[in-house]
């Protein structure tokens, strides 16, 4: 009975995990499309773009922590709720220096979130699959992270299309690792008519 009951509930987290990397990628794409096609021509858009993007990764953060078992189970998560709402106060102070610091904030926040994601993927590896994607994302998000503080030491002035490159690739591991589970649930259901 008990361990019918492990079962139920690690089901429904994978449920969860599912729906919650859908989410992230459709918002990413949906933060991508508008970056490319107002950005450009409104700084106050592109400002409150930058803005949104770690606001919304702090709460999407937030929310499956609490989902997924609390905060103080979930410890690389509850840090990086706390680094992204930092960011989100920091980009809002540094956009109104310029846009070098807003690249600069960024790359900060892309190497701690994604290192704080790395730690999240690894913990979750021996329970959920395709968690291979999300560690993949947490490496490049760092190297990404790293590369924009270069960016950002250069005279040229970066504009947020440097950030929309790095959210598309976000919003891919977050499909592939959402469709990566989606196919594995459908293998568990078949193998288990098969069984039954």
């Amino acid at each position: 009975m008990a361990h019918h009951q492990l079962d139920l509930v690690r089901a429904d987290r994978e449920r969860w995990l599912r729906f919650y990397y859908f989410i992230r990628a459709a918002f990413s794409a949906a933060w991508v499309a508008a970056a490319f096609a107002v950005g450009p021509s409104s700084p106050a858009i592109a400002g409150a773009l930058l803005v949104l993007y770690p606001a919304w990764d702090a709460a999407a953060n937030f929310v499956d922590a609490l989902r997924s078992g609390g905060l103080a189970r979930n410890r690389t998560q509850a840090v990086n709720v706390v680094v992204s709402l930092a960011t989100t106060i920091t980009v809002l102070v540094a956009l109104q220096m310029s846009m070098n610091r807003v690249l600069g904030v960024f790359g900060a926040w892309a190497i701690l979130s994604g290192l704080l994601q790395l730690g999240t993927a690894i913990r979750r590896w021996k329970s959920f699959g395709a968690q291979w994607a999300m560690v993949l994302s947490g490496a490049q998000s760092a190297l990404a992270g790293g590369l924009f503080i270069f960016q950002a030491t250069t005279p040229i002035s970066p504009t947020i299309e440097n950030v929309s490159g790095y959210a598309a690739v976000g919003a891919l591991y977050f499909l592939v690792s959402a469709l990566w589970l989606t196919v594995g649930a459908w293998r568990q259901r078949a193998k288990r008519a098969q069984l039954g």
